[in-house]
């Protein structure tokens, strides 16, 4: 293991905190299931609130990753008509070109919260806190999948888009839970720089 330009060595989760990327270009090969099973396999590793592990997952693919694309483009063309979000119209044109993204990632996995209550449910505050704690939960798993991605040499995107056609993807996927996001996976056809950041001095806080 050699060390890189930043001082880190590659085998390592800082290497793979330094050097993921969110990767919106993916080459036209296939992901071999046993990536895709390793980076499962990492994502049950997360930790969780008073460990339930509230995730499961749905691996879309090919003829399968068609049918999925219908169906949000469906909720696309839906979302502009009837919207679920109209205050979040302006994000429209990104969660088209997030379709174009899906067709090309070789693999789409979708992230269920199997706990969690329906969009838009009245919730008792007790429940609200069972809610985000499993909400954290399953982030927690979903960075390990990308984490362990980047190590691997897999792209990654993770995609909250799917809420601008959440009825449509949900009446095609039924799943068992609360949909929270997608993970699209596949070679990187491209290497990003960096995003800025905000600083320490931006986002800490210290009390001693």
């Amino acid at each position: 293991m050699g060390a890189f330009p930043n001082g880190r060595e590659r085998g390592g989760a800082l290497w793979a905190i330094d050097n993921r990327r969110s990767i919106r270009k993916f080459q036209d090969t296939p992901l071999p299931m046993a990536c895709v099973l390793e980076i499962l396999q990492c994502a049950l590793k997360a930790p969780s609130s008073k460990n339930r592990q509230p995730w499961k997952f749905v691996v879309v693919e090919g003829r399968a990753k068609e049918e999925m694309l219908r169906a949000f483009e469906r909720g696309l063309s839906r979302e502009e008509a009837s919207p679920l979000l109209p205050d979040s119209n302006i994000h429209l044109p990104a969660a088209k070109h997030t379709l174009k993204i899906l067709r090309q990632a070789p693999v789409v996995i979708f992230v269920v919260n199997p706990l969690g209550k329906p969009l838009g449910a009245s919730l008792t505050a007790e429940e609200r806190v069972y809610e985000i704690c499993n909400t954290q939960s399953v982030a927690a798993a979903i960075e390990n999948m990308l984490l362990a991605a980047t190590e691997m040499g897999v792209g990654s995107l993770w995609v909250c888009d799917i809420y601008f056609a959440y009825a449509e993807l949900c009446a095609w996927l039924r799943p068992e839970g609360e949909l929270l996001a997608a993970v699209a996976l596949g070679y990187p056809d491209e290497a990003p720089a960096p995003r800025p950041r905000r600083g320490i001095e931006d986002a800490v806080v210290w009390k001693s």
